[in-house]
């Protein structure tokens, strides 16, 4: 400053000018950044006060839009066929292989069965076998549905796809619906279709029960173990049961033996751990059925059944399964849960024959 023919006081000055107009070109571009930003936020308020519930789908979908076809897509896939039969009225429909199914077990994997009905006759219904650990079983098996010909288009076919689970409920994986009205049955068909969240109409829930099996080949010795049973039907006036259990043993589709538990009152989840011990010659294990039965205890009146099932080589589904891991694991106690079907589905299963009646003699 001092060797600067410039005052002092004007380089001051000069210095002084300069600040300010720095500091006055710091404010205007913060300011033109605050202009631009602000139409942005009036036009995020303006988009969500429009209350246009389409204009809004269309700008973004609804989350639980987006989880449902995601969850649509985990399911899986069924491969199956139908055919009919216009002389025998008959609708023959194969259960072929799924793929892709979705994973339910903590492993990564299912034990997938599939349960096959028409909605005109709920009460017939029809299981797979159950395969192990895997997404993408091959069933190859075939029932057939006694259907007349007027009635085909009122039906649906419904084919459901279960993870089992011996100590739970099994959970539904998905299903396909079929409404036959729509289906050419002039031909054979076979397709695939995706599987979707199980309907939420269901038949009447008639209860479950758990008992163990356990068959001692040497001695001959079938031990059944009934453990206890819930969710039973209500049968009496105040929305309760008096429930025992029947135990059957059916030989060459005959009556042969039966046992039954102590009644337990006013109760649906009756607790019984009552053990019945019968004497089956290993020669005939497989003409064997073992049939289970709920009934109502009632002191006035005759008693009621509240649901069946039977176990044994003719049997299908989770009750062939449990026979026959008793039957591939002699002297092992096996405990597992069965849902209760309805009377007349398993009598007419079971197709028992009368007995004989001798012929009265003349004199």
């Amino acid at each position: 400053l001092n060797i600067a023919p410039v005052p002092k006081w004007a380089l001051i000055t000069v210095a002084v000018a300069v600040a300010i107009l720095l500091l006055l070109f710091l404010i205007c571009i913060v300011r033109c950044c605050c202009s631009k930003k602000k139409p942005r936020k009036k036009e995020r308020i303006g988009l969500c006060a429009v209350s246009n519930s389409t204009t809004t789908s269309l700008v973004q979908p609804e989350m639980e839009d987006l989880e449902r076809q995601v969850e649509q897509k985990q399911r899986g896939k069924l491969q199956y066929s139908l055919e009919y039969n216009f002389r025998m009225q008959e609708l023959k429909v194969g259960v072929k292989q799924a793929v892709e199914l979705k994973a339910m077990d903590s492993g990564g994997t299912s034990d997938p069965y599939v349960i096959v009905y028409l909605t005109s006759d709920m009460k017939r219904r029809y299981e797979t076998k159950v395969y192990r650990k895997t997404l993408n079983p091959i069933f190859n098996e075939s029932f057939i549905f006694q259907v007349p010909q007027a009635e085909v288009s009122e039906s649906t076919l419904m084919m459901q796809v279960y993870d089992f689970n011996r100590f739970a409920k099994h959970d539904i994986i998905g299903e396909v619906r079929l409404p036959l009205a729509s289906v050419n049955l002039q031909h054979v068909i076979e397709q695939w279709s995706d599987l979707v969240v199980a309907s939420k109409v269901e038949e009447e829930h008639l209860g479950e029960i758990c008992f163990s099996l356990r068959y001692v080949p040497s001695t001959g010795k079938l031990t059944v173990l009934i453990l206890e049973a819930k969710q039973l039907k209500r049968m009496d006036s105040h929305g309760l049961s008096d429930p025992f259990v029947k135990v059957h043993l059916i030989l060459n589709r005959k009556k042969w033996k039966k046992k039954k538990t102590s009644v337990k009152r006013n109760t649906l989840s009756p607790y019984f751990n009552e053990v019945f011990v019968f004497e089956v010659p290993f020669s005939q294990i497989q003409n064997v059925d073992l049939v289970i039965s709920v009934w109502d205890h009632d002191k006035v009146t005759k008693n009621e059944p509240i649901g069946k099932l039977f176990l044994g080589c003719r049997a299908t589904g989770n009750q062939l399964r449990h026979w026959s891991d008793m039957l591939s694991n002699p002297r092992r106690p096996l405990a597992q849960w069965h849902i209760l079907q309805p009377p007349d589905v398993v009598d007419k299963a079971l197709g028992l024959k009368s007995h004989l009646k001798l012929p009265l003699h003349s004199r």
